[in-house]
């Protein structure tokens, strides 16, 4: 016990006397950022791929777009996401002359990444919608696309949220990863602490925990908006 004493004795020392916090601040920032823009992000790209995978092929542009889609989720779904990360920072930007933050990266690989997964889970709620929504919609003289963003997505929307939230809860962890590239996260916030105390124990159970409450805030706001969204259905 005595050990450990003496070990969050250094850690708080460093945490608050050398002014460690502004880095967690820093970290914890950036990992929120990149989390929620990167789903944003995906939001609009998955969305975006499942109306056109489940567009009607008859004509040749249609066909040609979903080659396209399927090539582009299978990339990003079929290699890891520190590779893509890798290959963007180290690779691709500097090939085109374009130079980015290591915030900016992450966050635009992360929403590539998620607008790979987003559309597959966005095509099973679109496709869980009822035909008949589809059909009154084009009815009524509205285009399929005016049918598919003012009906059938927000219906799906409803389907799938518990779904994005795990997307939202599994985008925050994966923010560990943009370390790779420079980027200051809450696991490099708490790992250079560790190093310049020779001590990790601590700061790595400090950074679970942060993590630990962070997904169970997200969980609790996700069962929050299911309930009101499952009201709403009920007032109709």
């Amino acid at each position: 016990m005595g050990n450990f004493d003496r070990r969050l004795e250094v850690f708080w020392e460093e945490f608050w006397v050398y002014e460690g916090y502004n880095k967690v601040l820093e970290g914890l920032k950036n990992t929120l950022f990149i989390a929620v823009m990167g789903l944003v992000i995906g939001i609009v790209i998955g969305t975006l791929i499942a109306a056109v995978r489940v567009m009607p092929k008859y004509r040749l542009v249609p066909r040609v777009l979903d080659g396209v889609c399927s090539v582009y989720v299978a990339f990003f779904r079929g290699t890891p996401m520190v590779v893509q990360l890798l290959v963007f920072y180290y690779v691709l930007l500097p090939l085109m002359g374009v130079n980015m933050t290591p915030v900016t990266v992450s966050t635009l690989v992360f929403g590539l990444n998620s607008g790979a997964y987003i559309s597959e889970i966005m095509r099973g709620g679109i496709l869980s919608v009822d035909p008949g929504q589809m059909e009154g919609g084009r009815a009524m003289g509205l285009s399929f696309s005016a049918t598919m963003m003012k009906i059938v997505i927000p219906q799906a929307v409803k389907n799938i949220l518990p779904t994005l939230g795990n997307e939202f809860i599994t985008l925050i962890k994966e923010t560990s990863i943009v370390s790779f590239v420079g980027a200051t996260d809450l696991y490099k916030a708490f790992n250079v602490m560790g190093t310049n105390t020779y001590e990790f124990m601590v700061p790595y159970l400090s950074m679970a925990l942060i993590y630990i409450v962070m997904v169970l805030i997200i969980s609790l706001l996700i069962k929050l908006m299911e309930r009101r969204l499952r009201k709403s259905d009920k007032s109709l």
